[in-house]
């Protein structure tokens, strides 16, 4: 997998993907970003909810289970010092349909614990968290 990315000025930059998909970049107003494109690190936040989609889109697939809607809210907390990593990521997975919250938990844990390549490349800690038809519920094993 090869990305380039190229300056445009200021703090902006332009990546194209191996398949030739571009993203804007930019860093925030106080760094002397223009709000250009998203920050590096809220493409880091949007990679985890996409790969994590993708894992449990597939998993619920191999149950036959389809949600009628996924929606994955990522908030990211970082250190006040440089490099001012993530330091935790709260998931919040919005599911509706008519799915047991117990399946849903575990495509959610198969992805952070076995298949998303993308959490397994952060160094912190991912918590996440299911919303079911509006209804938040415990993981599996848990009241």
């Amino acid at each position: 997998m090869k990305i380039r990315t190229e300056w445009q000025g200021k703090r902006k930059f332009k990546s194209l993907s191996s398949r030739n998909h571009e993203v804007m970049m930019d860093a925030v107003p106080d760094v002397g970003g223009e709000n250009a494109g998203s920050s590096p690190m809220e493409l880091v936040l949007m990679g985890l909810t996409g790969c994590m989609g993708i894992d449990v889109t597939m998993i619920l697939e191999k149950m036959r289970l389809a949600p009628d809607r996924l929606e994955i809210e990522a908030a990211g907390i970082r250190a006040e010092e440089p490099p001012r990593r993530f330091v935790e990521i709260h998931l919040t997975f919005h599911v509706d349909g008519d799915i047991k919250p117990d399946k849903i938990w575990r495509a959610i844990r198969l992805s952070e614990q076995k298949y998303c390549s993308v959490a397994h490349s952060l160094n912190s800690k991912v918590a996440s968290r299911l919303l079911l038809n509006g209804k938040e519920e415990p993981p599996a094993g848990q009241s």
